[in-house]
């Protein structure tokens, strides 16, 4: 029997979370919800997982800007 997490994070990547919050948002308007350097000075994907792995407060703010995206989707 499968164990099924509550985590509602649980499967989802760094990178696959931003790209989707890139995708919807785009750097700018990312860097307006997220007010980090990563997002508002010369942002690329590379050098923002690079930050956001080694920075958990922003991490932190990633996560919930996503599941909130998230839960006002469905």
């Amino acid at each position: 029997m499968e164990k099924h997490s509550n985590d509602p994070l649980h499967g989802v990547t760094l990178k696959m979370m931003l790209a989707e919050l890139v995708d919807h948002y785009g750097w700018v308007e990312l860097g307006k919800r997220i007010d980090i350097r990563c997002f508002t000075h010369d942002p690329s994907m590379g050098s923002s997982l690079t930050f956001l792995r080694k920075t958990p407060w922003a991490r932190d703010k990633v996560d919930e800007l996503y599941l909130r995206w998230k839960l006002e989707e469905s």
